[in-house]
């Protein structure tokens, strides 16, 4: 938790914008939520305002109560009014390079001088949109892993202009509010988390495709399988705690079956293609569209409860 309550200015209040304004006013912020669209910032507060109770019931306000939080978050309608003295400026606008490039000029000018600036997009490289604007230095993409108030990994990714001092007060202030922050020495497209899930991804609609499986098994090995160790260690650590002596021993013993996998897995299946009719078939039959609201709020009150869980594994058996 911040060791003063800070400022943070919430630029676009859609899924990601309302999920951080929680991260933020748990740990004792106070939050100003902006939105283009009249009507997103009111729908925000209703979103809000339906999960904070879920999230105090387990334990994941960081001590705060859910009224104490809702008191720290608030909705204006000018843009510069939400940037004024804030220390902490998260950008989550639509996903297009256009819309990026006109709107960070505008936040730099706007902001206090020492205000970092970040944006919470997937999908672009900070290069491409930081370029023009003359406070690029204290700019930085903060990518979060959807909803941020429940899943606290987050990709901290510079450009070439990024100001080492502003990615030090970024990780500092992420990892002080409840994240865990990734910094990475320079960007990359799909930054570290979408590549990782890309490459799942595009064996998943493979494997689906070739018909070797069906979308259920996929999920299954998954869900039942691999992300059972996921949940609470990375890949890393999985296979030195696979192999008896440890990473060197699981490599020796086992590169060779990924050596041999490597070569039928670079063919690309088209995911917009026939395959598509088959996954979305699938998830239909398992979630009709006109479900797919509820489902969202199951997912997310599981991951509140595995979220409880590790808290209190942690103490019970360690990190």
């Amino acid at each position: 938790m911040p060791a003063d309550p800070k400022i943070a200015a919430i630029v676009g209040s859609g899924f990601i914008g309302r999920a951080w304004a929680i991260a933020f006013a748990r740990a004792g912020c106070s939050v100003r939520l902006y939105d283009a669209q009249s009507t997103a910032g009111p729908a925000a507060l209703v979103f809000i305002d339906s999960v904070l109770d879920d999230l105090a019931a387990n334990d994941l306000l960081l001590g705060s109560t859910a009224a104490e939080v809702r008191t720290r978050i608030s909705t204006v309608t000018d843009l510069g009014q939400a940037l004024a003295g804030a220390d902490h400026v998260q950008e989550n606008t639509p996903e297009d390079l256009e819309t990026k490039r006109r709107i960070f000029p505008e936040l730099d000018r706007l902001a206090a001088k020492d205000a970092i600036i970040a944006s919470s997009t997937s999908a672009l490289v900070p290069s491409s949109f930081m370029e023009k604007v003359p406070g690029r230095a204290r700019c930085v993409v903060v990518h979060p892993i959807n909803p941020p108030c429940l899943i606290p990994a987050v990709e901290i990714v510079p450009s070439q202009w990024t100001s080492a001092e502003t990615l030090e007060r970024t990780r500092s202030f992420m990892s002080a509010i409840g994240q865990s922050p990734m910094v990475m020495n320079r960007e990359i497209d799909g930054f570290i988390m979408n590549r990782m899930q890309g490459a799942l991804l595009e064996e998943a609609f493979r494997l689906v495709a070739d018909g070797v499986c069906t979308v259920e098994d996929v999920d299954i090995g998954i869900r039942d399988g691999l992300a059972l160790r996921w949940s609470f260690m990375g890949p890393f650590e999985t296979i030195d705690l696979n192999a008896p002596g440890g990473v060197r021993d699981y490599v020796e013993r086992y590169q060779e079956i990924y050596v041999r996998l490597f070569p039928s897995m670079q063919r690309r299946v088209d995911w917009s293609g026939s395959v598509l009719k088959a996954v979305e078939g699938a998830r239909r039959a398992q979630v009709p569209a006109d479900k797919l609201v509820a489902r969202q709020r199951w997912r997310d009150r599981r991951l509140m409860g595995l979220l409880r869980y590790k808290r209190q594994a942690r103490t019970e058996i360690g990190a």
